[in-house]
């Protein structure tokens, strides 16, 4: 499998394409701001062909560049229906501080083609199968998509939930600091030490290293029965 990226715009939000190799098919995660030309770039390299943008969420840091992407290659855009109205009103995602920055508007639209996730979803696409867990917490439509490895280590595309040694804020509009707890618990920690973790922003990691040393994951028990909330 190949699962290629780079930090894009002043938010350095990682942007990733997965395929099942080079001269394939291959989806989009997160094109943010100013991805545009160095997507271009990536999907050059590796001679990939974009059959769909997958987005972790709604903030327009990880979907800034989104209709640009899909509109430009005529791919759908997929995104939880609790996030889809971000995409056209970023707003809805920051606080009134970082829209005051922004002189209390931003103008973004929708893609031409918006596809809604849902929770326990398996996406067959670009030749393999991601599976789509809702992850709320850091926003209402927060998700994570898995797909494993020829070698069965699950690789896990974690947005905004998960990161190198923290997790994602819960003070925006949306957030839920209880929720994303939850999330955490029953949707990620439950997996692998092996798995391998690709956040939204910052450096890869594994589940394995966070369960270890991540001060935010410390004392949150595994649930006894199921992987729902």
């Amino acid at each position: 499998m190949l699962v290629a990226g780079f930090p894009a715009g002043s938010f350095q939000t990682n942007c990733y394409v997965a395929a099942v190799g080079p001269g394939e098919a291959c989806v989009v995660v997160d094109p943010g701001q100013d991805a545009v030309e160095p997507l271009e770039a990536l999907l050059a390299e590796h001679r990939l062909t974009p059959v769909a943008v997958l987005l972790t969420h709604g903030h327009f840091d990880h979907t800034f560049s989104v209709a640009p992407v899909c509109d430009g290659h005529d791919v759908p855009a997929w995104i939880h229906p609790e996030d889809r109205s971000m995409l056209a009103d970023p707003m809805k995602g920051i606080s009134a501080e970082a829209a005051a920055f922004f002189g209390g508007r931003m103008e973004l639209r929708e893609p031409r083609e918006v596809r809604e996730l849902t929770d326990g979803a398996a996406l067959d696409i670009a030749g393999f199968t991601l599976r789509v867990d809702h992850t709320p917490g850091h926003t209402r439509g927060s998700v994570v998509f898995t797909t494993p490895t020829e070698e069965g280590v699950e690789v896990i595309l974690a947005g905004d939930t998960l990161f190198a040694g923290s997790i994602g804020r819960t003070d925006l509009p949306g957030g839920d600091h209880a929720q994303m707890l939850a999330s955490l618990r029953d949707k990620l920690l439950t997996r692998d030490d092996s798995a391998v973790v690709l956040p939204g922003h910052g450096p890869t990691t594994t589940v394995g290293r966070e369960r270890a040393s991540n001060p935010f994951l410390q004392g949150l028990e595994l649930p006894t029965t199921g992987r729902g909330l």
